[in-house]
């Protein structure tokens, strides 16, 4: 390829990176002088590549919003975390594209590309495998997607039709100011101030049919970010047990062994014992009681069962259990 035809091709690729490009940068860039780089602007020009030229201090050249570019131009180092983007967003379901978009677009970027580069990436991705299995899909619809994001993005609004768990609770038209888009666990949430109820909530995008954006502004309050109020709502969402622990040591080290998504900690009081060592309360929503001994043996630290009494017997048939091991004893019936 004729230097001055790479050039053009270098040219085009800067400017699909997206934002103005001064002719300055471009001249930088490309090696040659600001003359060259309005001819070979000229050059895209005639090809119907749709070159802005934008005035001002900060001019220089865009491409035109919106055009689709024919040739997809990507390094090596590029083209793999785009298909390794892809393949990880599939295993882990946290991909936004419902459905078969994922694998199609993978399909399309391949298509594209150098059979050199091609084969390369082929090898790649044929020798990966995972040590997790691959997660449930939870998808959200790009028609649910887009409008809840450009909702978050501008402050405004938000109509939803939303089915909450087992189809009943919390079921039908709700206005939302939503106050961010978090991903999780393989799911996507969004919360916000559900003004039918006139409470903070959270809702899975992959249980909302329907979403429009609403005329007007809000403020978004002040406090924890998006990530954290989802988080609060996962540990503190209604199920059959409620769980009080009191545990030695300070929030910092408890929140370290204890997800979010799972418990919520604070300081249960200003006493400490005689090495200045506090205590906190754990609290946890459970619909099983069976796998609460263990995690709380694995925190190694003192602490006290507040409620509710029937954890307390499954503790003690725990410690039962690992005193027989540490004997020797063989297993009880």
């Amino acid at each position: 390829m004729s230097r001055p035809v790479s050039r053009v091709l270098t040219l085009l690729e800067l400017l699909q990176s997206g934002g103005v490009r001064t002719v300055a940068e471009l001249a930088g860039r490309l090696g040659v002088g600001e003359r060259t780089v309005r001819r070979y602007v000229d050059h895209l020009v005639d090809l119907d590549v749709p070159v802005e030229s934008v005035r001002g201090r900060y001019g220089g050249y865009r491409l035109a919003p919106g055009h689709r570019m024919p040739p997809l131009m990507l390094t090596d180092d590029e083209a793999l975390a785009v298909l390794l983007g892809l393949v990880a967003g599939r295993r882990t379901g946290i991909t936004a594209a419902a459905g078969t978009a994922g694998e199609t677009a993978a399909a399309k970027v391949r298509r594209v590309l150098p059979e050199r580069l091609r084969h390369r990436l082929d090898a790649v991705l044929d020798s990966l495998t995972f040590t997790t299995a691959p997660a449930g899909s939870a998808a959200p619809e790009a028609a649910v997607l887009l409008p809840v994001a450009d909702a978050v993005r501008h402050h405004r609004p938000l109509a939803i039709r939303y089915t909450g768990s087992g189809g009943s609770g919390g079921s039908g038209e709700r206005t939302v100011y939503p106050y961010g888009l978090v991903a999780h666990a393989g799911r996507w949430y969004v919360t916000g101030r559900d003004l039918s109820v006139g409470a903070d909530r959270t809702f899975r995008l992959d249980r909302i049919h329907g979403a429009r954006v609403l005329p007007g502004t809000f403020e978004p309050p002040p406090g924890p970010g998006p990530a954290e109020r989802v988080l609060t709502a996962l540990a503190t969402a209604p199920y059959r047990h409620e769980v009080t622990v009191r545990v030695r040591g300070t929030a910092e080290e408890i929140r370290a062994r204890l997800p979010r998504s799972v418990a919520v900690v604070a300081a249960a009081d200003d006493e400490g014992d005689g090495d200045g060592e506090g205590w906190c309360r754990v609290e946890i929503r459970a619909e099983r009681l069976d796998w609460l001994p263990g995690l709380l043996a694995s925190l190694d630290r003192p602490f006290v069962v507040e409620r509710p009494d029937e954890l307390r017997g499954l503790v003690a048939d725990l410690a039962d259990r690992l005193m027989d091991a540490a004997r020797g004893t063989p297993p009880r019936d």
